[in-house]
């Protein structure tokens, strides 16, 4: 898994602020407003790269597997276990994907309240409505990318439960 220092220096190379340690999930929040509120939502979708194709995939799978947490059919640790996989595909998607200038500002208004919202899973379970804000942060994508099969259902999780 990527540290949060690793991610903190690979946001911080493309440009998106992010103080991770001092800062609250809000703030990364108002920081996502303020990319929001500078790019328009394009006449024509962007075409996502492959990685940030396969980036969003696992995000996706992650935070539908989360549905189970908010109906309390997740353990916790699971359901941090999720949160870290998300962080870990956000990661992916700052150190692989190419971008156009507009495009990424886009993307970073999307990456920064999900990556905020699992790192407040992450820092308390109890947090259940951060999963609610995350699910709201990769709602945007289509709008922004065609991503060709985006609206298809993620595969199924059949581990509801810890293992003994």
């Amino acid at each position: 898994m990527t540290s949060v220092p690793t991610l903190v220096a690979l946001a911080c190379g493309l440009g998106l602020a992010v103080s991770v340690q001092a800062a609250s999930p809000q703030s990364h929040a108002e920081h996502a407003s303020h990319h929001a509120a500078t790019v328009s939502v394009p006449a024509q979708r962007w075409e996502p790269d492959a990685s940030l194709r396969e980036g969003m995939r696992r995000v996706h799978v992650a935070v539908d597997q989360l549905r189970h947490y908010e109906m309390g059919h997740m353990s916790a640790p699971m359901a941090v276990d999720r949160a870290a996989e998300v962080e870990d595909a956000v990661g992916f998607m700052f150190a692989n994907c190419k971008l156009a200038a507009e495009p990424d500002a886009a993307l970073h208004g999307i990456l920064a309240p999900l990556l905020g919202a699992a790192q407040a899973l992450q820092a308390n379970p109890g947090k259940v409505k951060a999963v609610a804000a995350m699910r709201e942060a990769i709602a945007h994508y289509p709008h922004y990318f065609n991503d060709p099969g985006w609206d298809q259902p993620a595969p199924a999780m059949h581990e509801m439960h810890d293992e003994p």
